[in-house]
């Protein structure tokens, strides 16, 4: 994630960081800024738009309270990508496997 973040232009680490402490103050987060993807279990996409690019940031619970950030990527398709998905299904196993 930390890699992912560093490629970004100045204007999209704004509005990823603005987003970030969104998440963080509301008590209840529009999907506009973070969704639950369907047929996962706990596996959620931080939505960031900066002008027409689209960024996703996957992320997940711990306990409920903290959220661990897994990948992001640019959106270029409706789609989300399968392998995007995987990856951070992975990491989250990883991290679940690495608290044990």
């Amino acid at each position: 994630m930390k890699i992912f973040f560093l490629k970004q232009r100045e204007k999209v680490k704004t509005k990823i960081i603005w987003t970030l402490q969104l998440i963080e103050e509301l008590e209840k987060i529009p999907e506009v800024y973070l969704k639950h993807i369907e047929n996962t279990v706990g596996l959620y996409e931080i939505r960031v738009q900066q002008g027409s690019d689209i960024f996703r940031i996957f992320c997940f619970f711990d306990d409920g309270k903290l959220i661990v950030l897994a990948n992001g990527f640019q959106k270029k398709t409706q789609k989300t990508p399968k392998k995007e998905i995987l990856k951070a299904l992975k990491i989250r196993e990883d991290y679940e496997n690495e608290k044990e």
